[in-house]
């Protein structure tokens, strides 16, 4: 009797410790990421081009880009860039905006990604998606896996500790959003992909769960393997339903309805997840994962983050506008003003302020 399996999409090396960025040049030599040594180097300003100076003297071979900003004009310039030379792979070097871009102008021009991130705001780092802003606002764009992915968590460490935040809630709310996953898969009959589901959740709970801080390596090196996980299971499930539920259908509220003052996307995800915890009955878990969302320095209300209550019940009504056809507790419960208003009055009550 044959077996069956399926191949899942995930990188060739996954690289995470202190140290590593050492030897992203050994990485890099593998053939089958680049056999001449001919690669296309996308850098910030900022972080990226500060570990150009160090790490360009190993790879003798390569062209460096550096990239303005986030947009899908950045990342369609990139790639024409990159179209008129010969080179074996592209490296994004820097924050989420650099690797998003990156990961967007590689799959335009047919070359693998290796993404090289320096601070860990969200999951995006090794997911099969480029979340780019464009004239509309921000659109998410289908892209391959990264073929390989180095994290140094000495260069982690000297990001600014609001990124690192950031991740933890991004991290810390696929919890929720498996819970939407699995709340719609009893009432609309969605089918789960189990093995997605087990690895975001998994993901989460090593995060929420993990004793340390973000001034502790093991704590860094469990978030940096957890947003990289997260990144496989939506490879695994074919979309962000691992990693997306009410909580990122709420900060995308916040982002739409107020661009200028939107706060970090993870910042933002890991609010809505406390609150969509308890929106769903699961009072006991949604306390506990504000707790540790305080104790990690991140915000569990909304004025923590310069919104007002009127402007968060808001965000919540309109959240689910935001992803048609996806089915969380919003649309479940599909509450009205007032009861949005009434529920978080409960929610506040019982986390404390």
């Amino acid at each position: 009797m044959p077996v069956l399996t399926r191949l899942i999409p995930s990188p060739l090396v996954v690289d995470i410790r202190p140290g590593a960025l050492d030897d992203l040049a050994c990485v890099l030599a593998d053939e089958r990421i680049s056999h001449s040594g001919r690669l296309a180097v996308a850098v910030s300003g900022g972080s990226g081009a500060r570990l150009r100076e160090r790490i360009s003297p190993s790879m003798p071979g390569a062209t460096w880009y550096e990239v303005g900003g986030g947009t899908l004009d950045d990342a369609v310039r990139l790639a024409s860039d990159i179209k008129a030379g010969h080179f074996d792979a592209v490296v994004g070097l820097g924050g989420g905006k650099i690797i998003d871009c990156a990961k967007f102008a590689a799959a335009r021009v047919g070359l693998p990604l290796v993404a090289v991130p320096t601070n860990l705001a969200h999951d995006g780092l090794c997911s099969p998606v480029a979340t780019l802003d464009n004239d509309a606002g921000r659109g998410s764009y289908g892209v391959p896996n990264p073929i390989a992915v180095v994290i140094d968590l000495d260069v982690i460490r000297e990001a600014p500790v609001r990124f690192v935040r950031a991740g933890i809630g991004d991290a810390v709310s696929n919890i929720s959003a498996i819970a939407d996953w699995e709340l719609a898969n009893r009432v609309k009959g969605e089918r789960i992909d189990g093995l997605a589901a087990a690895m975001a959740r998994q993901a989460g709970e090593a995060v929420l769960r993990h004793p340390g801080g973000i001034g502790d390596n093991d704590f860094l090196q469990v978030l940096a393997e957890a947003l990289v996980l997260s990144g496989i299971a939506m490879s695994v499930s074919g979309d962000s339903r691992p990693s997306s539920g009410a909580c990122h259908e709420i900060n995308h509220a916040f982002d739409l309805l107020y661009p200028k003052r939107a706060a970090a996307h993870g910042e933002q995800c890991g609010l809505g997840a406390a609150f969509a915890m308890w929106l769903r009955g699961a009072h006991e878990q949604s306390a506990y994962m504000a707790e540790v969302l305080r104790r990690h320095g991140l915000p569990v209300l909304p004025d923590e983050i310069g919104f007002t209550t009127d402007e968060f019940v808001k965000a919540v009504e309109f959240a689910p506008e935001t992803r048609p056809g996806r089915y969380t507790i919003l649309e479940h419960l599909d509450l009205n003003t007032e009861q949005i208003k009434d529920t978080y009055a409960d929610y506040v009550k019982a986390i404390g302020s």
